[in-house]
């Protein structure tokens, strides 16, 4: 089956002989569909399933298609200009590969990448702009992190930024003692931010690395679980200290 059919199926949904929720939908009322759909992408490439990941692609690529078919309604574009456009920006931002430019290094590509977005006019008042403010907060910190690096404005030493840490720590810790919320949010914010920037300095996407924690969590978690019912028990029934102890039973199996 070739994309062409894809499309085929979704003219007919929106159809007047289609589906009713599919003639419902709007692009504002897509929007978390596409998150959604991304982020079980993600997870299926965390889990190492080629067959979750396959059937996920095809969920957000329908969304894509979902998106160009409202687009094609309006009068405004197709699947095939999106497909031309995206072409198009690939072999301009490559010349190292379409062309005859000399570029050795990743660095050197991104380097490249950005004249060449200078050269198409997307050149920003700030060097801080188009960073989405939808992404989540530790992914977009760490975007802003490394765009105000690009002229300099970093941490030069690790050991300064984790000096920064205990810095920020102790600020929060006084603020909690001080009971204002408002300066407690304010100071653990400083805290995550200094931690996404150890994370930046390390190489490190802090996004991933509490998403897996977050997995982790959950495995451990309905370990747990499993093992209490099981005992013919309920955690709400157990004590901290059993809990634990199921806990690190859960750990070393995961080892």
């Amino acid at each position: 089956m070739h994309i062409e059919e894809l499309i085929r199926i979704m003219a007919a949904l929106r159809s007047a002989e289609g589906c009713p929720w599919d003639r419902e939908q709007t692009r504002e009322s897509l929007k978390p569909f596409i998150i959604e759909e991304a982020y079980e992408v993600l997870e299926a490439i965390d889990e190492r399933n080629p067959t979750a990941i396959r059937e996920e692609l095809g969920d957000l690529l329908f969304q894509v298609i979902f998106q160009c078919q409202l687009a094609s309604e309006l009068g405004e574009f197709t699947l095939a200009d999106v497909i031309e456009k995206i072409a198009e920006k690939m072999i301009s931002r490559h010349p190292h590969v379409f062309g005859d430019a000399d570029v050795r290094t990743a660095a050197e590509v991104l380097i490249k990448w950005d004249e060449h977005k200078k050269l198409e006019g997307k050149q920003r008042d700030s060097l801080l702009e188009g960073v989405p403010k939808t992404l989540p907060a530790l992914q977009q910190a760490h975007k802003l992190q490394s765009r105000a690096s690009k002229v300099g404005f970093d941490w030069t030493h690790q050991d300064a930024i984790f000096d920064k840490l205990d810095e920020e720590i102790d600020e929060f810790r006084t603020a909690i003692n001080g009971k204002n919320i408002k300066e407690i949010e304010d100071e653990l914010g400083d805290v995550l931010f200094t931690l996404v920037n150890i994370a930046r300095h390390i190489g490190l996407n802090p996004e991933e690395a509490l998403r897996k924690t977050i997995g982790k969590f959950i495995s451990r978690f309905h370990y747990m679980e499993m093992t209490a019912k099981k005992q013919d028990r309920s955690l709400k029934d157990m004590t901290l200290d059993e809990m634990d102890v199921l806990w690190d039973e859960a750990k070393r199996l995961k080892e």
